[in-house]
């Protein structure tokens, strides 16, 4: 159907122009009316596209694409929604407190932090801006370092190069949590036209002192006093290069080797054709390296170098990259392996492997479930140590930073690779062992990517309607996690499926496990497990279809 330029599309579209601040975007959404109202084809469409939003806040922040209207990121966007952040942050009662920005090196990132900072000046918050594109993971260690009462990273993380994004912590260090979502975005509502929300200048601008406090506390990550493994990194085109080669200095290893072609930032990113270390492809460059300079390990960082996935060597030379699962469970156990903490708890999401529990009862520790996302993970309990979640978010270091942290679990990683290789082993054989005692674990993950979000919405509730009695051959039954989350868990002997609408993707997202336990060959079981899941992915897929 051929969208029309109806009055009150071009009326929208000229009050939004005219209470824009930003002289490139009002030009830019200018040409886009021009040529609607001359029936150029597509035009009107592309329009009322632009002027659908505004971008929904949620506990993710925004995210979208970096172009002019309400529907995507832009000056006025950033604008009044600091404009909501500072009321909210008023109505809290941190009026006049320190707020932290920082921004990654994505198109538009430096216009918009100097946008929200300037909001914020106005407000009257004690504004210190971080010097240059950094690591989310340092944005988040300064809100506790400097006892802020907020801090905005300007980053879309490993989202498309045409996006961009805005991530708010709270004064705990954390990503915010409901209710404080819908309260900031009742605030955005509120807020007055872009064009009048008063800015100002004269944010502290801040030295490397805040990074450098940062990087003392990584280095003291390792457990163990053996630094000899080679490494193999990338940074995606990113903004982690830098930080990871001066994490690992201090930390004590001299033996790093980082993909030249993706270690300055360009926002761009012209080596991948999407920047998450997951994607296929992605970490082709990587590996390619690794086995050049016959490292130990490999690592790859996601464009803000907030999450982290490993690589390693098979046992007949190739390289693979760990999954998700793998990577948090074998650093979960390097923790608890290590740990000098008294009852201490480790954390996963219920989309994650379910092993970690069993490492945990090993140990005699703790372990919880949360919610998807890092902002329930770090607020699992008291006596966190330890939290993973399956799409490569790690956090080793709770105790100064309370998000993922790509850069120390890293550190942490070359760490155990080290101590291994001393003693002769290396991260497989731990893998090993773990399915041994516990189980094959495997996972997988079906994701259905949809144009329109009512298709989500029909897909859940025909599961509610009519819940399956049997997935993959294994009778299951279902439990309803709402009004908690909108989320689906089917489990059955052996089994678990777990269904829910993706956060900050239009995707609808059913993550796969199945469990095998080991009586004799490690390799059969394996090879057991891995049937029932591909059995297990194929009903899914058929039923999302």
């Amino acid at each position: 159907m051929t969208t029309s330029l109806t009055p009150e599309l071009r009326d929208r579209a000229f009050r939004w122009i005219a209470d824009d601040p930003d002289d490139d975007s009002r030009v830019e959404l200018q040409n886009i009316l021009a040529r609607a109202m001359g029936g150029e084809d597509g035009a009107a469409a592309e329009l009322a596209d632009r002027m659908a939003g505004p971008l929904e806040f949620g506990t993710a922040g925004l995210r979208g694409p970096v172009r002019a209207g309400p529907n995507g990121m832009n000056v006025a966007v950033v604008t009044r929604t600091t404009a909501g952040v500072a009321d909210w942050l008023a109505t809290q009662g941190h009026s006049g407190g320190i707020v932290v920005v920082g921004r990654d090196a994505r198109h538009g990132s430096e216009a918009f932090a100097k946008a929200a900072a300037e909001v914020l000046t106005a407000a009257g918050f004690a504004v210190k801006v971080l010097p240059g594109p950094l690591p989310t993971p340092v944005l988040a260690f300064a809100v506790l370092e400097l006892g802020a009462v907020a801090g905005i990273q300007i980053t879309a993380s490993h989202n498309p190069p045409a996006d961009n994004g805005y991530k708010l912590y709270d004064s705990t260090g954390g990503q915010i949590v409901p209710p404080s979502d819908g309260l900031i975005e009742q605030a955005i509502e509120a807020a007055p036209p872009a064009i009048s929300v008063p800015r100002a200048p004269g944010a502290e601008v801040l030295g490397d002192e805040l990074r450098d406090a940062y990087l003392a506390k990584v280095a003291l990550l390792p457990r163990g006093p053996e630094r000899g493994v080679k490494v193999a990194a990338t940074a995606l085109h990113g903004v982690g290069a830098e930080t990871l080669r001066a994490a690992f200095e201090r930390a004590g290893f001299t033996e790093l080797s980082l993909v030249a072609e993706q270690s300055a930032p360009d926002p761009d990113f012209p080596t991948v054709s999407f920047p998450n270390p997951e994607e296929p492809g992605a970490t082709d460059l990587l590996l390619a390296l690794a086995s050049e300079v016959d490292a130990g390990l490999a690592i790859a960082l996601d464009p803000d170098a907030d999450r982290c996935a490993l690589g390693v060597r098979e046992r007949d030379g190739s390289w693979r990259m760990l999954r998700g699962d793998e990577t948090g469970v074998l650093l979960g156990w390097h923790v608890l392996s290590t740990v000098d903490a008294t009852d201490p708890l480790v954390a996963t999401t219920i989309v994650s492997s379910s092993m970690l529990g069993e490492v945990a009862k090993a140990f005699g520790a703790r372990y919880a479930e949360t919610l998807t996302g890092f902002k329930w993970l770090v607020r699992a309990g008291e006596g966190l140590v330890f939290a993973y979640e399956e799409a490569l978010g790690l956090c080793v270091n709770p105790g100064f930073v309370r998000d993922k942290d790509g850069i120390s679990a890293a550190v942490f990683a070359a760490g155990l690779a080290a101590s291994l290789r001393a003693a002769g082993r290396g991260p497989l054989d731990v893998l090993d062992e773990l399915a041994v005692k516990h189980g094959v674990h495997v996972t997988d993950q079906v994701s259905l990517r949809v144009t329109d979000l009512s298709v989500r919405e029909k897909l859940m509730a025909g599961l509610r309607a009519e819940p399956p009695a049997s997935l993959g051959g294994i009778d299951v039954t279902m439990e309803d996690l709402l009004p908690d989350a909108d989320v689906l868990r089917l489990t059955g002997e052996g089994l678990r499926v777990v269904i829910r609408p993706s956060g900050t993707e239009p995707k609808l997202k059913a993550y796969l496990q199945v469990k095998e336990p080991v009586s004799g060959d490690l390799a059969e079981a394996r090879t057991a497990a891995n049937a029932r899941l591909a059995a297990l992915r194929a009903d899914i897929e058929s039923r999302l279809a």
